[in-house]
């Protein structure tokens, strides 16, 4: 029987740098934001700002996801295809609705999408922390964890950060199509932002090459382990 890892310490879960830990940290923050976007005291502008927060953890967590972990879990656990394909689908739904509220700032029924896709993330967090994730806990040792911790960081790090439906949720074509999209979205994200312009396109685009870097090592690593 797998156990959530939310039942388990730092130590358990392989360090405070492992991908479990990271996951957790990542998933807490979304809960947090989510609670707080349903406050009664919050106002306008910071319920604007907690959601394009929400936006952009969400989507650039759920991208390095589909990239590194999803890919080892199908490979280390048996019917791991379906528990990945499971959470798969979670995501395009998020990222449907998602795309949907963007798309109609003035529509009415706004408020309602943005509650449904709260409780969709709330839902797939819940999904990894009991189902998914323990898996890699069982299957992996604390080097691997905290491996794959930093492969994943560096991926989620300059990965999308707003929806885009039409983007596949399994690599090499998630990689293809995701990264470009990184660039752009990452550039709307600067607005209106501070400091020189150039300095932070910059920044944006030597990011979204190392995201590129990270999945070409990931990718090898994970033929050699196979192969081995």
């Amino acid at each position: 029987m797998t156990v959530s890892i939310t039942q388990r310490d730092a130590d358990a879960l392989g360090g405070s740098d492992s991908i479990l830990m990271r996951q957790r940290r990542d998933h807490a923050r979304l809960d947090t934001m989510i609670s707080r976007c349903r406050a009664e005291d919050v106002g306008d502008d910071e319920l604007d700002d907690l959601w394009q927060d929400i936006v952009q953890l969400v989507f650039s967590h759920a991208f390095a996801e589909e990239t590194v972990l999803w890919p080892i879990l199908r490979r280390v656990t048996p019917g791991g295809e379906d528990l990945t394909r499971r959470v798969e689908e979670e995501h395009q739904a998020i990222n449907e609705l998602i795309a949907r509220v963007e798309r109609s700032p003035g529509d009415p029924r706004r408020a309602t999408w943005i509650q449904q896709a709260f409780a969709l993330i709330r839902q797939d967090i819940r999904d990894e922390e009991d189902e998914l994730l323990p898996h890699l806990r069982d299957a992996l040792d604390d080097r691997t964890l905290r491996r794959i911790g930093a492969a994943w960081e560096a991926v989620r790090a300059t990965a999308p950060t707003r929806p885009h439906p039409g983007v596949p949720r399994r690599p090499p074509g998630n990689a293809l199509r995701g990264v470009p999209l990184s660039v752009f979205d990452r550039l709307r994200d600067l607005a209106p932002g501070t400091g020189p312009l150039a300095r932070r396109v910059s920044l944006t685009i030597t990011g979204a090459v190392v995201a590129v870097g990270a999945v070409v090592l990931l990718v090898r690593s994970a033929r050699r382990r196979t192969r081995a």
